[in-house]
């Protein structure tokens, strides 16, 4: 199977598994389907589960070549109705907005800072942190997901800058528009033109090859 068949079973099951979480046990049954993959329980929010986790993920791999962050939890986890019923940043609850920030901001921080010491030992890798479209970061009713994207942003061009000539590529990579991904509300009108998660997969392939490296690095690109 190629690598882009095995991103596009993979891009698929996301989609099944859109709601394993942090679970262990749905993490597995998701790996089981793909070959060579291995399920392992995280929690990008927590110190101490981002350590287990990439540790345990370097010993079965022999070693960690390229990470992609792609955590994330969306819109609807704040206000269900986001894009038919918008709501103001005052209305958001101080708990969700939490929430999203720790996964979608700190969560690519934690992920990096832990890979990054072991790449730079191991002689070099690359990252790919997986962004939005900027309207989607300033767009009226998008507290706190707009915020946190932004942020992750900002993170992933300090990173680049930070590791240029030190053997570790840092990119950012969005869809260019909607994609049919957890993300999405309930009340996603019938017929809307979405993207499948699987036009991701030949740029990550592309950076992740020898042809991107070390020239691709701090760059922002789309797909679509």
């Amino acid at each position: 199977m190629s690598r882009y068949a095995e991103f596009k079973r993979a891009a698929a099951l996301e989609r099944t598994f859109r709601n394993c979480g942090r679970s262990a046990a749905q993490a597995a049954a998701a790996a089981a389907e793909l070959p060579g993959a291995a399920g392992i329980e995280l929690d990008v929010r927590e110190e101490s589960s981002v350590a287990r986790a990439v540790d345990q993920a370097w010993s079965r791999l022999g070693g960690i070549d390229m990470l992609v962050n792609n955590a994330g939890i969306g819109m609807h986890t704040v206000n269900p109705r986001f894009t038919t019923h918008p709501q103001g940043f005052w209305e958001v609850p101080p708990a969700g907005f939490r929430a999203v920030i720790e996964t979608n901001l700190t969560g690519y921080f934690l992920v990096a800072r832990e890979v990054t010491s072991r790449m730079l030992a191991g002689g070099g890798g690359r990252i790919v942190n997986i962004s939005v479209s900027h309207s989607t970061m300033h767009r009226a009713g998008f507290v706190p997901y707009g915020p946190s994207r932004a942020g992750s942003e900002a993170l992933s061009r300090i990173m680049a800058a930070d590791l240029r000539d030190a053997g570790v590529t840092v990119n950012l990579l969005l869809p260019g528009r909607a994609t049919a991904t957890g993300m999405l509300p309930d009340d996603v009108p019938a017929g809307r033109d979405l993207l499948e998660p699987a036009v991701m997969g030949p740029p990550i392939v592309l950076l992740a090859s020898t042809e991107a490296w070390p020239s691709l690095c701090g760059l922002r690109q789309s797909p679509s």
